[in-house]
């Protein structure tokens, strides 16, 4: 039985700091500083050979006007420094690349053999120069996100929303699955970010975890159950049940100890990955099954929040601690927290004020 007793709305078991989150976590301004520096990058288009990118611009220069002096003017450099940065490319190709004659410079064997090889240099230079920006600046930026399945889906439509209205460059890709693999993706560097719950009290030292909100797990029974008409069960109201098994739950595993002291037991009749046929399946007298109440919504479905003890969930916006993350993730960050989660402003917001 998957159950454990999680998250009491009367502690925080948050480390210390966390609050602190969207202004430290997840820093926009040190990921606007990603990018060529100075302007500079190396290539090699010969084995052995380090090249400028601006060497490559004052040869193709040069090889287009025949003319050092022209060459300079377009280029906005001064003729003795673009003939320096030539004769430096020479000496790293160990031959010349002109002929240099008052009237007729024109290009060596060498020259014309480098030229077609540095003009694809310095287009893919150019290329990645534009991306580079496009990412920085949040005009064509993906974003891989990975969403816990057991979330409700309007909520996430939300937010996506939000992040394509006032991030329109930011491109989601998003991704679900249960709350270990995505903890997993995420250190491996598969995602980016996250959002999850994991039931436990222990710190996750990995990551950086930014809370969005709570909710608390109930009891989904179907109309005609004999508990249906409580306002509320305990634990023990359980035993004896047919019980579906949701696979990606978040507490599965955690809960067998509290069941054990309790005397508790149950009969788990169907397993399942998906939560609309989890609730179509209560709907239809098949069993009762553990579930967020907010994800319990379903014709035919009672949701009974449980007591004694009762469980909660904290949901998380979460990235790796220590890992660089680009202005994109900082843009979800915005919306996440800006949001108003089932009518509730983000947890991190309020713990902050």
């Amino acid at each position: 039985m998957p159950l454990r007793h999680g998250f009491d709305s009367r502690r925080s078991d948050r480390c210390d700091g966390d609050v602190d989150l969207q202004a430290g976590l997840f820093d926009v301004g040190a990921a606007s500083k990603i990018g060529p520096q100075n302007g500079r990058a190396v290539c090699s288009p010969v084995e052995g050979v380090a090249v400028e990118i601006s060497q490559v611009r004052y040869f193709l220069a040069v090889a287009k006007e025949l003319n050092f002096t022209r060459a300079a003017e377009q280029c906005n450099v001064t003729q003795p420094a673009l003939s320096r940065a030539i004769k430096l490319l020479e000496d790293e190709f160990g031959g010349a690349l002109f002929h240099r004659e008052r009237r007729f410079t024109h290009l060596t064997e060498l020259g014309r053999l480098v030229e077609t090889y540095l003009e694809g240099v310095f287009e893919n230079s150019r290329q990645a120069k534009q991306i580079a920006e496009q990412y920085v600046h949040l005009k064509k930026t993906p974003l891989r996100v990975g969403i816990m399945s057991t979330i409700a889906p309007d909520e996430i439509i939300e937010l996506i929303s939000s992040v394509r209205t006032h991030h329109p460059g930011v491109e989601l890709h998003l991704c679900d699955a249960d709350a270990p693999s995505l903890r997993r993706r995420l250190l491996e560097g598969d995602l980016e970010a996250a959002i999850y719950a994991l039931p436990s009290n222990i710190p996750d030292e990995e990551v950086h975890s930014l809370p969005l909100f709570r909710e608390q797990m109930v009891m989904a029974v179907h109309l005609t159950h004999r508990l249906a008409n409580q306002r509320s069960v305990q634990v023990k109201d359980m035993s004896n049940e047919s019980y579906i098994h949701r696979n990606n739950c978040e507490f599965a595993g955690y809960a067998d100890a509290i069941l054990a002291e309790q005397g508790v037991t149950v009969s788990p009749v169907y397993w399942s990955d998906r939560d609309d046929w989890t609730l179509a399946m209560i709907a239809a007298g098949l069993g009762f099954g553990f579930m967020p109440e907010h994800t319990a919504k379903h014709p035919g479905v009672v949701p009974l929040p449980i007591t004694d003890p009762e469980f909660w969930r904290e949901v998380n916006l979460v990235t790796v601690r220590g890992r660089r993350h680009s202005p994109a993730v900082g843009a979800l960050v915005r919306e996440a927290t800006q949001k108003r989660w089932f009518g509730e402003r983000a947890k991190a917001l309020s713990a902050a004020e």
